[in-house]
């Protein structure tokens, strides 16, 4: 098999684990006939056909189509906000099981478009809204969450329109604020987030079950934390408007509910009546691949799943680490060479501050393979990528191109003629399927990838400084380098590969 096909495999195997019905299967269960109870993960919770459903995110249609095949007769009734299209695309695919059957219980509301709010989306928010706001003491609340929750639960604090608050992350977005600035943002001006779903649902019982694609996995921040107690003030708010220059740019009705929101963040006591529990996550998926890689005949090493920072410097990261793999199937691990690889890299993951990355010791692990056995390294995340230009793009497709660039300069340099002895393969894909606003989850890149795009007429740079990592890999060789799944019905951020073999001997 070719690296090509072995790269997708993995990435196929990492998505097919954090996929929702065998999640929730595992973690859900109905028990008992005279008084039936809900287990989930352990804990019980007594069920009188007084069940309630709610979600929202990339992967709740499958999450609901499992929950309601587990519920059967006790759920009363559910409402989900799934993304624009994804009943269509799951059927095209032949994906039945993600699919709710005839006559379930469970409304489906589809919006967020390009994954961006708009107004399907805060139809189904308000749907969810009024639900929630009508159950009592008696009642069970199920919550199913995953990524892409946030921009299905728009519902300003009034007088906030959600044009309004939209032009607002979308600036905090374009210039180069995290996911996590980007939700403590929304949550602060959302009546939902932030705890919101919550306290309305209350004195209902509240279970929220997770599927994160946030880097360490904070209740608070994924999905902008609907079910959990904010960890974030307005205060917090107003520092990442200032850091991005815009406290003094804003919409008279946000400055409005900014000056009288609460200036401490809801007590956790107010949660007791929640229990929040993760079900899947970018670890998850990463463990599996390692363990097809593996199968595959790989010495296989996981980086991290929270590799994040500016697409820019974690491409370098990337490119160093090819570096230094191939001096070992060069023979050439020790010597000059490699010691200014491992200074750089030293350098550039403490910048990066990686949480839970002990680079020396991964480095050390990297040493100790042998110069014959084919090596995937593994990594999962989410960067972040500063628009300059108008182009069309997502996060995964401009990592591997930059990544592409600088195996070609390294190679061009003379730097690494090592790197000249080796096969490489690069992928970088979203697990949702869908990187940015296109139809891609991501692309594949390869050392050669700029020489060969200069013989199409194509110039790698002039496509970054536009942002359109898209439009280039639509175009060189026929867009056999773009990464092309489909919608998958699940959300765990992205996934890294990197596999190197030495070239065969001809």
């Amino acid at each position: 098999m070719s690296l090509r096909e072995h790269a997708l495999s993995l990435f196929r195997g990492a998505v097919g684990t954090v996929r929702p019905a065998p999640m929730l299967k595992r973690a859900l269960k109905l028990q008992g006939d005279g008084c039936p109870q809900l287990l989930v993960k352990g804990q019980a919770f007594p069920v009188k056909k007084n069940l309630y459903l709610v979600g929202f995110g990339k992967a709740v249609l499958g999450m609901a189509a499992a929950a309601e095949e587990i519920l059967g007769e006790q759920l009363t009734r559910g409402i989900i906000n799934v993304p624009l299209g994804i009943q269509e695309s799951l059927q095209r695919a032949g994906m039945q099981e993600m699919l709710l059957k005839p006559h379930s219980k469970i409304q489906v509301i589809e919006g967020a478009k390009n994954n961006l709010p708009d107004a399907e989306a805060l139809k189904g928010a308000v749907a969810i809204q009024e639900l929630a706001q009508g159950l009592t003491a008696d009642d069970l609340l199920l919550v199913l969450i995953s990524g892409g929750g946030s921009a299905l639960l728009p519902a300003p604090i009034p007088p906030i329109l959600l044009e309004e608050k939209e032009k607002l992350t979308k600036m905090l977005a374009s210039r180069g604020a995290a996911i996590q600035e980007l939700n403590i943002v929304r949550k602060t001006l959302s009546v939902l987030k932030g705890g919101g779903l919550a306290q309305l649902a209350h004195p209902a019982q509240v279970v929220s079950l997770i599927l994160s694609d946030v880097i360490g996995d904070p209740l608070d921040i994924i999905a902008s934390g609907p079910t959990a107690a904010s960890s974030h003030s307005v205060q917090d708010c107003l520092q990442i408007l200032t850091k991005y220059n815009l406290l003094h740019n804003l919409p008279k009705s946000v400055e409005m509910v900014l000056s009288s929101s609460p200036t401490k963040p809801t007590a956790p006591q107010s949660y007791s009546h929640v229990s929040n529990i993760i079900l899947g996550s970018n670890t998850l998926a990463l463990e599996e691949a390692r363990r097809q890689a593996e199968g595959l005949g790989y010495a296989a090493l996981v980086l991290s799943a929270a590799v994040h920072g500016e697409v820019g410097r974690v491409a370098t990261l990337y490119c160093q680490l090819i570096q230094l793999v191939c001096l070992g199937f060069a023979s050439l691990r020790e010597g000059a060479l490699s010691d200014k690889l491992r200074g750089n890299l030293l350098q550039l993951a403490a910048e990066l501050q990686i949480p839970g990355l002990d680079l020396d010791e991964f480095l050390e692990a990297l040493r100790g393979l042998g110069p014959d056995r084919p090596v995937c390294i593994l990594a999962g995340g989410e960067t972040t990528v500063q628009l300059q230009g108008t182009g069309k793009g997502g996060r995964n497709q401009e990592l591997a191109l930059r990544v592409g660039l600088g195996l070609h300069k390294a190679q061009a340099t003379g730097a690494s003629s090592p790197q000249g002895r080796c096969e490489i393969l690069f992928l970088s894909g979203g697990t949702d399927g869908q990187d940015g606003p296109t139809e891609a989850a991501g692309a594949f890149c390869s050392p050669g990838l700029v020489a060969e795009a200069l013989q199409e007429g194509l110039d790698v740079e002039a496509f970054l400084r536009n942002n359109d990592s898209y439009t280039f890999f639509s175009q060189f060789q026929g867009g056999r380098h773009l990464l092309v799944t489909g919608l998958t019905g699940t959300n765990v951020m992205d996934i890294q590969a990197i596999l190197i073999r030495a070239m065969e001997r001809s």
